[in-house]
């Protein structure tokens, strides 16, 4: 009996010693609130364009605007849950998702899965509240990263971050669909289209920083299919891309146009140089920060000037 009462307490000590994992930290880490800020820059991009093209005030669509980005924040939330409960197994192989509460268990499987569900199923609800055509490119947004993306591609083809890439630049559509129905701008395409090429060079990088660890658990990416060579060359040829998108912003403003002009440009000049100096994971890694500040940067200038315009001129 004494020997037992030892090893009872023995675990409890053990137990007391073991860290407890903050709730509201398992919580943000289980729904990815960094993927939830970033794209809430690109849906309130979306957003001011659409109330500058169209010379609305700000204060006029509050409702709306307010509906927009705690839905969106919703939905993009549900999306990252979705796809940390059904990545598990890969999550668990790779050193920079192994300690993500779906895969240590800090959170279970029924609750994830209730709480995705239930910021599924509001968020929609408070963007159909805003506008039933931004409810539907959430949804379409949600649907393409669970489906298409997570559940199919990412396992399957070198092709899963261009699959993925249409998912993400659904944010901006979703802004602008909040304050009008009418999706015939060539500013909008550019918002689209930056979203969608600006995706390929970022995660080329991250993949290239991360090849050991997408290989061990197998997960197609192009480096570690095809290899670094093929990935700078396709890598360069969407920084191209994304250099011609920039003109879709001339009926904005040619200032604004010449920015996203410049900062692709740079991108790419600094592609080929950093190649032909750096090895491959210290490229990759300058072209991942490059690319964190390159988007940013164009998003809130594109922001400024739109709100600037709807409310002082």
């Amino acid at each position: 009996m004494r020997s037992d009462v030892k090893i009872d307490r023995s675990a409890q000590k053990a137990s007391l010693a073991m860290p407890k994992q903050n709730l509201s930290k398992v919580l943000a880490e289980t729904i990815k609130t960094g993927i939830i800020k970033s794209n809430l820059i690109a849906v309130f991009a979306g957003l001011a364009l659409a109330l500058y093209i169209n010379g609305i005030n700000p204060v006029e669509k509050l409702p709306e605007i307010l509906l927009t980005i705690i839905g969106s924040a919703l939905v993009i939330g549900a999306a990252g849950t979705f796809n940390n409960l059904y990545d598990r197994d890969i999550d668990s192989i790779m050193e920079r998702t192994k300690k993500r509460p779906t895969v240590t268990g800090a959170i279970q499987l029924k609750p994830a899965l209730m709480l995705g569900i239930s910021m599924t199923l509001l968020g929609l609800v408070l963007l159909a509240f805003a506008s039933p055509l931004a409810a539907l490119f959430g949804f379409l947004g949600l649907f393409l990263y669970v489906g298409p993306y997570t559940m199919w591609t990412k396992r399957q083809t070198i092709y899963n971050t261009e699959v993925g890439s249409i998912s993400g630049a659904m944010p901006p559509l979703i802004g602008w669909a909040a304050i009008t129905p009418d999706l015939m701008h060539l500013e909008l395409l550019g918002l689209f289209v930056i979203m969608v090429f600006w995706q390929m060079p970022h995660f080329y990088a991250i993949s290239i920083r991360k090849h050991d660890e997408y290989k061990a658990a197998n997960v197609p990416m192009l480096p570690v299919v095809k290899g670094f060579k093929r990935t700078y060359v396709q890598t360069n040829m969407y920084l191209v891309a994304l250099i011609a998108g920039s003109f879709l912003f001339m009926p904005l403003s040619i200032g604004i146009a010449l920015v996203a002009f410049l900062l692709s440009g740079a991108w790419l000049v600094l592609s080929i140089i950093g190649y032909k100096k750096m090895s491959p994971k210290k490229w990759a890694t300058t072209m991942f920060i490059f690319s964190l500040n390159h988007l940013t940067v164009l998003f809130v200038i594109i922001i400024v000037y739109c709100l600037i315009g709807t409310l002082f001129i």
